[in-house]
């Protein structure tokens, strides 16, 4: 099998991770709930996950590292805590409907900066188009889950920084692979990422960086394991936005996923899944037929479209070879009315640091094989 659906969740792991989950289900029980020795086991593995993550995200305060179920759970969390009905949200032309929901949800006034693909200067006159007509709160993609393109998060920063206007970032395709140092962007108000890809942690977990006490109201209230005599939900972090039990197994796991991938660097897994991209955009290329969506700075992530072919046709048929991508819309509508790419969709193939150059050449392979059906 050559898995190729990273963007989605990653399926290989660190051992690590495996047995670290596999640990702490026979050893690790309620976290925050009692003072026995399995309970407060709990209580140690999460507290070293908040460690590891604070470490690989710069944040100075492991209680700013908040444990959630995914990224769109973060992403609601964030956006339910800094967006108000009506209030006018700028996002990027390439978010996921972890965004796009919540904001048409809440009814606000939407501003989509409209930017072609891999051209941050576009992107950046667009962020100032955006902060002209009156947006109040950014929400940017890191990058695209459907295109690999990197937002340029610096250069946006700067300007909602002169201006006083907060940012969550959508991190999810990102953590793990490219440098997120919270401390650098001083707009962020909030960073939203999932457990289950670039961490290689279990599903079910995510991460939430609550970076301003402007996140005041959390998404979900009950039992926090503190406080339990007062009615009113605790108003310190992290115990604020984590309600309920916490998945402890899966963020033992996730605190190994974190620490390989700080061993490993991020630097190293981001130069070899370019290459990796670059292996597959060249050869992509080289098929009759293929269209390939590529530019500067792409992380993980090829799209294509061969022509005469549905999407689903191409995934169906390299399915049958063993290889795992993805079609259609990947949950980001937006993303393909930015590209072009809304009527058809694309096919999806997204490495992860445990992929190899010899699985993209098998890949190429088996599509050249298929296409001549």
């Amino acid at each position: 099998m050559i898995y190729f659906d990273n963007a989605a969740t990653t399926l290989l792991k660190p051992a690590e991770v495996f047995h670290a989950v596999q640990n702490a289900m026979r050893t690790a029980a309620g976290f925050g709930r009692s003072g026995h020795r399995p309970a407060l086991r709990a209580g140690e593995l999460v507290y070293a996950c908040r460690e590891q993550a604070a470490a690989l995200f710069g944040v100075e305060e492991p209680e700013r590292v908040v444990f959630t179920l995914n990224a769109t759970h973060a992403l609601n969390t964030a956006i339910h805590a800094l967006a108000k009905p009506g209030m006018a949200v700028a996002v990027t032309g390439y978010e996921h409907n972890s965004v796009m929901r919540p904001l048409a949800a809440l009814g606000c006034r939407v501003i989509v900066m409209e930017a072609p693909l891999f051209q941050p200067d576009e992107a950046v006159k667009a962020a100032e188009a955006a902060l002209e007509a009156g947006a109040e709160l950014f929400i940017v993609n890191h990058v695209s889950n459907v295109f690999g393109y990197a937002q340029p998060v610096g250069r946006i920063d700067a300007l909602l920084t002169q201006a006083g206007v907060p940012m969550i970032l959508d991190a999810s395709q990102s953590a793990g692979v490219l440098p997120v140092q919270a401390g650098e962007w001083k707009s962020l108000a909030a960073v939203c990422c999932p457990g289950h890809k670039a961490l290689f942690g279990p599903q079910g977990t995510g991460v939430l960086l609550v970076l301003s006490d402007r996140l005041a109201e959390p998404l979900l209230y009950g039992g926090t394991g503190s406080l339990s005599e007062q009615i009113e939900q605790p108003d310190f972090l992290p115990d604020r936005f984590e309600s309920g039990t916490l998945n402890a197994h899966g963020i033992a796991g996730l605190g190994a996923g974190i620490a390989w991938v700080r061993r490993q660097g991020t630097r190293q897994i981001l130069g070899h899944e370019r290459r990796l991209v670059s292996q597959l955009v060249q050869g992509l290329r080289a098929l009759p037929g293929v269209e390939v969506f590529s530019g500067p700075g792409q992380c993980g992530v090829v799209s294509f479209r061969v022509q005469g072919l549905a999407c689903e046709e191409v995934a169906g048929r390299l399915a049958l070879c063993g290889v795992c991508v993805r079609d259609g819309l990947h949950c980001a509508p937006q993303a393909h009315r930015s590209a072009g790419t809304f009527d058809t969709g694309t096919v999806r193939a997204s490495v992860s640091a445990l992929n190899t150059e010899g699985e993209c050449t098998r890949f190429l392979t088996h599509l050249e094989s298929c296409l001549r059906r």
